[in-house]
Order: structure tokens, then sequence, then C-alpha cells
């Protein structure tokens, strides 16, 4: 069973299917590598213009796998591939619109954060707990502080408690709000949208709004990259993932 569902729904529009509804989808190095490579695939077919990203069973994605996260043989090789994915992701010529429902969580929520459109299921839960885990969610401010504004990511970062997506729509981190039923109704509907301007004026449009940014996402990703290998590192990461996997609250040693 593949990770990574593909479907080309038309000619112009491909669907990824985030696929372990097993473990909510939580994101492996399999997984990733696979998710990279197809939306690179995507990219590389002239007649694609729209990608939309979903995720199978309960939810959208709820970040890093812990399991595999708490072998330190895997760590640098896991932040390297959730980078890499979010450059891939952020940096494609294509359109990108993320179908979130359940769960868009710590790494996950990065990911629904790189996608240029974002809708989302009324009772989705959204959020960035790393610190609980005594890690640190540079990756994904990279996002953060171009969509919700530095007070937001404040909270979400420091607080690091899920909100609701009527909350991600009030600052900025989702563009819509509907129903569970119509979740890929409205994803689709808005990918036709996307399909009546011109292919080159969209890339154009794509190209400027990157460019008009003070730094680049490449660059922030790659000072976010040596934070998060830092915090991967540590007694604190070790033990918030321990405590995760052993379903108890960690044992924080204080400074």
């Amino acid at each position: 069973m593949p990770v990574v569902f593909i479907e080309k729904q038309t000619p112009q529009i491909t669907v990824l299917t985030l696929n372990r509804p097993e473990r909510r989808n939580a994101l492996t190095i399999e997984l990733l590598t696979e998710l990279t490579a197809e939306i690179e695939a995507a990219s590389a077919d002239e007649q694609q213009r729209v990608l939309i990203l979903r995720g199978a069973g309960a939810a959208f994605c709820t970040g890093l796998d812990l399991k595999e996260a708490a072998d330190p043989k895997k760590a640098h090789a896991t932040a390297e591939m959730v980078a890499k994915t979010l450059i891939t992701l952020s940096q494609t010529r294509l359109i990108t619109i993320a179908a979130v429902h359940g769960a868009a969580v710590a790494g996950g929520a990065g990911i629904m954060s790189a996608c240029d459109f974002v809708v989302a299921a009324e009772r989705t839960k959204i959020g960035y707990p790393e610190v609980r885990r005594g890690l640190v969610a540079g990756l994904v401010m990279t996002f953060l502080r171009r969509q919700v504004g530095e007070r937001n990511m404040r909270e979400l970062l420091f607080g690091s408690e899920l909100i609701n997506a009527q909350r991600a729509l009030e600052i900025g981190l989702v563009n819509r709000v509907v129903a569970q039923h119509e979740l890929m109704s409205k994803a689709q509907k808005f990918a036709y949208s996307v399909l009546q301007g011109a292919p080159g004026a969209l890339a154009q449009t794509k190209k400027l709004i990157k460019e008009l940014s003070s730094s680049s996402v490449k660059e922030d990703v790659d000072l976010a990259l040596k934070y998060h290998l830092q915090a991967r590192g540590s007694d604190e990461a070790r033990e918030g993932i321990a405590a995760f996997n052993e379903k108890r609250s960690p044992k924080w040693i204080r400074p």
C-alpha cells in the first residue's frame, strides 16, 4: 500500500492523499520522500497546473511520527526531509490547495501552511505543540510568520494549544471553513477557479509573491533547520518524545 496515493482528476489537477490513516498520517522518512517525489513529478508535467493535498482517514496529518523520531540515528534524516518537503511544496510552480480535516498538527500544520490555499473542515484542530515535546517549531515558523503575523505566531508557539478552524480563519491560517462533506468540493471549486487564469500570468504572480518577501523560504528554512536539529539532539526532546510515546506527562528539568 503506497503511503501517498496519487489521483489525476483531470489533465490539469492532481490530488495527493497522505495514506497512513492508521497513524493519522504521521510523517515518516518514507512518506516525506514519496510526497516530495510526487510533487516534483506533478510539477514536471507541463499539463499540470493545480495540486490538491489531503489526508486519508480521521486526520489530515498529526506531524512527525514520534516512534520513528525517537530513534536518534534518524533525527537528521527526518529533519532534512521535512525541510526538503516544505521547500518543494512552497516553491512548486503549481497552485497548491490543502484540504484539511480532523487535525493538522506540528509538521502537518506546516505542510498545510506551505500551500497557497487552505480549506478546512469545521471541526478541524490545528496547532504547534512542539515545545511540549522539547522541540522547536522552526521549520513551520517560516510560514507562520508570513501568514499570521508575529503576535499570533507567538500565541500559537508559546501556548502550543490547538485552535479550531474558525480561529484559524480569523488569524489568516486558513482561507475557508466548510462542512466536512463539502471539503473536497470546495477545494475543487477553487482549483477550477484557478484554471480560469492564464497559466503564464499565474506563474508570474506566484513568482512575484515569493520575491516580495524580505528573505526567501529556502533561506528561512535553512536557518530554522539549524534550530530544529539543535533541539532534536537535546535531553528535552528525548524526554518529550519518550513521554508522548509512553502516554505520560514529561518530566522537565528546570534550568
